[in-house]
Formats: C-alpha cells, structure tokens, sequence
C-alpha cells in the first residue's frame, strides 16, 4: 500500500473550522451557478414550502431506529466524536433504516439530521462508518441538508407529472442542474469524511466497497486506483460521450473517481495543513461569497483536472475555454482601453 494510504493513528479536532476549508472548489462553483439557473429561486422556495421537515422527521421515528446511547451506542460514539471533531453542535441526530440498499443521507431544512442503511452498515468496518458518519457531518456542517432535501423531493414529484408536460419539463430541468450541484458536494464531503476519520486507506476501503467490493483481502487498492486512472485516460471520444450518459442522472460520482481525487487531496499539502491547525475559521467567514470567486475557484479546479486528464473530449472542451477566454480577455481590454 502506497505512503499517501498508510493509517493515521493520532486524531485531532479542528474548533471552528469553516466548510470552505474542505469545500471542493466545483462544488461551491456548482451551486453558485444552481442558485443562477433562471427561475430556481421561486421554484425552490414553493418544494421547500409545500412539505414539513416535521413530517420526514416523524417518517424517520416510525420506521427507522433513531441511534443513542441505548441504541447502537457503538454508532452513537462515531457520531459524537464525528461532531466533536468538525465542532458540530447541536449534534445532528442519526437514524438507521433497514434497507438493503446502500446509502447514507442527510435531511432537513431547520434541523439537519442523518439516515444510514442497514445495506451500508454491513458493508463497512468500524473505521468506514467513521469515514460515513464524517462524510455525512460535512453535509451539516456545508449547509448543503436544504438542498439535498429539495432535491428528493423533486425526484418524488416529477413522478406525479407525467401528464404534465410542460410541468415535467420543468421540474426535470431543475433536477439535472441540482443533481451536478449534488455530485460535486460529495466530493467536498468525502474531505470532510477524511477530516473526520484521519485514515487514508480506511476511506479508500469504503470506496472499494461500493463499487462491489465483498472481501476486502481479495481486492489490492493499488489495481482499484489503475481502474481510476483507466476511466480517466479514454482514448475515443466516443467513450466521453458514454461518460456523460451514464453520469448525468446520478446522484454521486462513480466510485474510482471518488477514491482518486480523494486520495490526491490525501496526499496533498492542504490535507497536511488542515491536520496541523492552518484552516480556515467559522469566524473569519464572510456572510457570503461572491458569485465571481467561487466561479473562478471552480474554473481553477476544472483547468487542473483537465490539464491531468487524458480524455479527448475534455481536453477538447480545455481548448475551447483556453480560446474563449483569452478572446474575452482581449475583447474587455480594447473596450477598456477606449
């Protein structure tokens, strides 16, 4: 196993910290540009309006088993901890719902709370539900439950729509601009899933084990990350296109991206920085960032991707930017200059 996977023995807090110190530059970009989408605002604030965080919440208390001190207390410890360590308070509470499905999901408006399934559970050690439960605080602690919880119940209303046409239309794009915003976030969570968990190699085991990974000892994590690299590097533009398909309804990033631009931030002088104490604090946060920098934040990190990525159709697409830009660039000095 690599040096940038070997395990972190030693956890530390981190008081205060802002999400913007673990927030993936696409992500900010992402809902900087959800919250532009022509007519979003109205139609969010109508889904957010029309359901009571109240009534998911009591949905939750019926059916799932709400975790605490006398119900999986082994949960209940990662999930103090979890909050202790990103300095979440009120902590979030966390339910366990039998499904054999695997997800983990982070609702509310007012009151932010978390849901685990039993498929995913039995899927993970102890350290991976760590890593989740993390992963899961970082939605908290981004403010991203309201969008999430929009977002489901969109996907739940566009079902009643069919025989509305121009309803479901509707409603279908503001899914797909919500749905890039959503996979985007679980990039940022997956770093705050890390923060929690300080273990390389137990998160990358997650990733493993949800792209079908059973018996971990008959799976080597270096020939995972090659698969990783593989997708990356198509040489036919054809297979691009294919990317995008099979992507753009998803709720998540495929599981070999995930586990490689996470390990890449693992291995980096950020990740480092953060485990030191140089992060950026709660207090220092602005009310709000701009449109305009968290653009460029996003541009930055699409350039780099691109620039490491061997798809073609992605480096077309950097081409085409690199062209646009500077014609833009030359355009806004000559009128300047005038």
């Amino acid at each position: 196993m690599s040096d940038e996977i070997e395990r972190s023995t030693a956890r530390v807090r981190f008081p205060g910290i802002s999400p913007r110190a673990y927030e993936h530059p696409v992500d900010r970009g992402a809902l900087a540009v959800l919250r532009a989408v022509p007519g979003i605002g109205p139609v969010l604030q109508a889904v957010a309006g029309a359901f009571t965080e109240r009534g998911e919440r009591l949905g939750y208390v019926a059916s799932a088993i709400r975790v605490g001190p006398k119900q999986y207390p082994d949960l209940d410890r990662l999930r103090l901890e979890a909050a202790a360590t990103l300095d979440i308070d009120p902590v979030p509470d966390l339910f366990v719902q039998r499904d054999p499905k695997v997800y983990a999901r982070t609702l509310g408006i007012d009151k932010p709370f978390i849901v685990l399934s039993t498929g995913l559970l039995e899927l993970l050690d102890n350290d991976g539900r760590r890593f989740v439960i993390g992963h899961e605080m970082g939605h908290v602690l981004s403010g991203h439950a309201l969008y999430q919880t929009i977002l489901y119940r969109l996907m739940d209303l566009q079902q009643g729509l069919g025989w509305m046409p121009a309803g479901f239309w509707a409603v279908r794009a503001v899914i797909a601009a919500m749905l890039e915003w959503y996979r985007k976030t679980e990039l940022s969570c997956d770093r705050a899933g890390l923060l929690v968990a300080q273990d390389p190699a137990a998160a990358l085991r997650v990733h493993v084990a949800l792209a079908g990974g059973m018996d971990l000892s008959q799976v080597d994590t270096a020939e995972f990350l090659k698969q990783a690299k593989e997708y990356e590097q198509v040489e036919d533009v054809r297979d691009s296109l294919l990317k995008l398909i099979k992507t753009w309804r998803s709720t998540h990033p495929m599981a070999v991206v995930r586990a490689a631009e996470l390990q890449r931030w693992a291995a980096g002088e950020e990740y480092r920085e953060i485990l030191t104490g140089s992060y950026s604090r709660r207090e220092d946060d602005r009310p709000t960032s701009t449109f305009t920098e968290d653009l460029k934040g996003a541009a930055r990190s699409y350039k780099e991707s691109a620039e490491r990525s061997e798809d073609p159709l992605v480096k077309v697409l950097n081409e085409v930017g690199d062209v646009l830009v500077g014609a833009a660039d030359r355009v806004r000095s000559k009128f300047n200059g005038q």
